[in-house]
């Protein structure tokens, strides 16, 4: 029997607009500004920018989805407000995310991520770091 989800679908999205927004924010700022140190190792004019390709997959599996498939649907459900916030007029496919993390520098991302997950889950003083894990 499958887990119930811990977070709504909504909350996420609501993050990734508030990470992208013009709010002042701790740095790292918010996934784009995180992942722009990424390596983007595709062909120069590739119609989707890393930063944003990287943005979607991690809010997608934040989410839930758990496969290339996923991803790319999570990604164009997403609302016309996330789009416009990522700088965006057309989804990625399944492919794109495909081809984008079969090349992607593993390390990079990894280093990018975390300092992400680091900076916004800083405890107030007094304290301690909580993180929830399922499964």
């Amino acid at each position: 029997m499958p887990a119930t989800p811990l977070s709504a679908y909504d909350p996420v999205l609501d993050q990734l607009a508030a990470s992208i927004s013009d709010l002042p924010l701790p740095p790292p700022a918010g996934l784009l500004e995180v992942f722009a140190g990424v390596v983007d190792t595709r062909a120069p004019g590739t119609p989707h920018r890393l930063p944003v390709v990287l943005t979607l997959a991690t809010c997608a599996v934040l989410a839930g989805a758990r496969s290339f498939t996923a991803i790319a649907e999570w990604a164009a459900d997403a609302w016309q407000t996330v789009w416009a916030a990522l700088g965006i007029v057309r989804t990625p496919e399944e492919s794109t995310f495909r081809r984008v993390f079969t090349r992607l520098d593993a390390d990079a991302f990894d280093t990018a991520l975390g300092a992400w997950a680091a900076a916004v889950t800083v405890p107030n003083n007094g304290q301690r770091r909580r993180i929830a894990v399922d499964g």
